[in-house]
């Protein structure tokens, strides 16, 4: 894992949200891990503290109390768009929330369980891109293993096209918890099959490039850990391969872990953008926490 970023402070209830960047995308994924209540709004107390999070995608929501005790938090914490589709039936969804209300949630390109599948397009200093959310299923019951998950897969990866073409030429992110590792993961895992890895690979197939790997190519990273300590990256950030040179940084931070508030890793992204006319660009100089 990363060193450990500098701490902000939570946001005191009278005290105003960080303002957004207006010359970079800064979003951050937070696995909510179907949170009470109480714990869910200590997650959105958190959340709004994090510079870094003009825009937030949370996995793991759940439909009922908790994850409306969610909603309702990041609503007064200062997120002024917040993208939550509600289920037909009980099941987790994922969440998007923005700082600016310059933002719409779009048709997801998801046809199975499109509720964990949320997209927006999101308007960042006059620059405009999309964003997908998901949250894969984990492998279910013994007597329905890995049929939710396999078919929340195929329909993501039969997507993706549909997704390019909603954002024509903009920047695309897709954030979530995947439920899978790439090839090559360190360590080993022998639970996942060809058609897991073969996922992963289906957004390199698809015209987008992992954040992450793109920073960092050879740093072993988790995201989530075992009850034996084994660690999996689980949770990943993709974005368009036709602007993965305008990331500046992407990384994967344990604090909200050791708060009790996730048991996953939050990841945080920064994108710059390119500058208005007449004003230079300061991305390189902004902080992502």
């Amino acid at each position: 894992m990363n060193a450990a970023p500098e701490q902000l402070p939570l946001l005191a209830a009278d005290e105003p949200a960080h303002r957004p960047a207006t010359d970079a995308v800064r979003l951050l994924l937070f696995n909510a891990q179907h949170a009470s209540p109480e714990r869910s709004r200590r997650q959105a107390a958190w959340i709004a503290g994090q510079e870094g999070a003009d825009i937030a995608v949370l996995t793991e929501v759940s439909s009922t109390q908790g994850g409306d005790a969610l909603v309702a938090a990041l609503t007064e914490r200062g997120y002024a768009t917040v993208i939550a589709p509600q289920p037909s039936s009980r099941d987790y969804r994922t969440v998007i929330a923005c700082r600016t209300n310059a933002a719409r949630a779009v048709p997801s390109p998801v046809t199975v369980t499109p509720h964990r599948a949320p997209a927006a397009r999101v308007t960042v200093g006059g620059h405009d891109f999309g964003v997908l959310g998901l949250y894969v299923p984990s492998r279910g019951p013994k007597e329905q293993r890995n049929v939710a998950k396999r078919a929340f897969q195929e329909a993501v990866t039969e997507s993706l096209p549909r997704l390019f073409a909603a954002f024509p030429g903009m920047p695309v992110i897709v954030a979530g918890d995947l439920n899978v590792i790439e090839r090559g993961h360190q360590p080993p895992h022998k639970v996942f099959d060809e058609w897991e890895y073969a996922f992963y690979d289906s957004f390199q197939a698809a015209g987008l490039t992992d954040a992450f790997r793109h920073i960092h190519p050879d740093q072993v990273a988790h995201s989530w850990f075992g009850r034996s300590g084994n660690g999996f990256r689980f949770d990943h950030l993709f974005i368009s391969a036709s602007h993965a040179q305008r990331v500046l940084a992407c990384d994967y931070h344990l604090e909200a872990c050791e708060e009790g508030l996730t048991d996953h890793a939050v990841m945080t992204l920064l994108l710059g953008l390119p500058p208005t006319p007449g004003k230079p660009s300061s991305a390189r100089s902004t902080r992502a926490h």
